[in-house]
């Protein structure tokens, strides 16, 4: 860089991106202030909201208000999807028959940030006549939620990203944070795997991801197979009449001994190479998968090793096959 270079102002922030930046710091200073929380005073009702949970017989009935209620509608619907059986309940709505919804076996779990929302008091008092466990989210502990609250997960008070101060974004954001702690504290707790998550979420990418090998391979007669000693010739012609640019080797009792693929036919190529046996030609010790193993895992593999099929295999016996391309046509890859 020379002097005038050196000379010449540098261009503006666009005030745009400043203002977002201002806000990503603002709200990035709210939940950085809920992690120290969470170390403090927050951490014992934070465990006892677990605990009260997981011990339920009902549901968790999650409620609140205006942006506290997309908020709270959201954390029921990451609660029922990770193994926590809840619904949301408007607040509104519970007044006007929605609160025979609610049992005396549930749990209701109600946002508020000031903890006065006028709407929320129908529920509060069914809570307490009904003996029903309420956990409240609210950074007044001494509102009228906190009060009547078996539990209260008290929010640190923050500046909202809101020049104003008074656009609700800091405090969503806080809200739906704590509310996401919940779901993976208790997700874990129970052991939910990746399986289970697959129950409930059996369409899109995710339900794709989490599909079974099994479901989506070629069984059967659709492998192509070679048995040990045979000329490359016949492997080539079971190579081509199925397809998948590849042939499984197997041994006289059925097990799988070794993959020939387009590549290896690349790399062996010479005059003599349709009588050459194909044991000489086979790669020993193939990448496998098994029926029930995820797709995505299948995926993984074939990235992994930079392959395009992977031969199915029980007891060490071919049992189908499964292409990168039948993996894209799920909707895995």
């Amino acid at each position: 860089m020379n002097s005038s270079d050196a000379k010449k102002p540098k261009p503006a922030v666009n005030s745009h991106i400043a203002s977002a930046l201002r806000t990503l710091d603002t709200e990035a200073e709210g939940v950085a202030a809920l992690v120290a929380a969470m170390s403090d005073g927050l951490g014992a009702p934070f465990v006892a909201a677990i605990e009260t949970i997981r011990a339920a017989r009902g549901r968790v009935i999650v409620t609140g208000m205006g942006k506290s209620g997309h908020v709270a509608r959201k954390i029921a619907a990451t609660l029922a999807s990770t193994g926590t059986p809840a619904f949301f309940v408007h607040a509104a709505d519970a007044s006007h028959g929605d609160l025979g919804m609610i049992t005396s076996d549930d749990v209701m779990l109600a946002l508020s940030w000031s903890g006065e929302t006028e709407e929320l008091k129908d529920l509060i008092n069914y809570s307490r006549r009904f003996r029903i466990v309420l956990i409240a989210i609210t950074v007044n502990v001494d509102s009228t939620l906190g009060k009547a609250a078996d539990i209260v997960l008290a929010l640190p008070a923050t500046r909202e990203a809101c020049p104003h101060n008074l656009a609700p974004t800091t405090s969503s954001l806080m809200q739906l944070a704590l509310g996401d702690a919940l779901a993976i504290a208790l997700l874990e707790s129970r052991g939910f795997t990746a399986i289970d998550f697959g129950v409930f979420h059996p369409r899109g990418k995710l339900g794709a991801a989490l599909k079974f090998v099994g479901e989506v391979m070629h069984p059967g007669a659709a492998v192509p197979l070679i048995k040990r000693g045979a000329p490359m010739s016949e492997a080539i012609v079971e190579m081509s009449a199925k397809g998948f640019g590849c042939v499984a080797v197997i041994e006289q009792t059925g097990k799988l001994v070794g993959v020939i693929t387009d590549g290896d036919l690349r790399r062996h190529m010479r005059t003599d190479l349709l009588q050459a046996p194909v044991d000489a030609v086979m790669t020993a010790s193939p990448k496998t998968v098994r029926p029930d193993q995820l797709a995505s895992e299948a995926l993984q593999i074939l990235n992994s090793s930079k392959i395009t099929a992977l031969i199915v295999v029980e007891a060490d016996r071919p049992v189908g096959i499964v292409h990168f391309h039948d993996l894209l046509r799920a909707g895995v890859a």
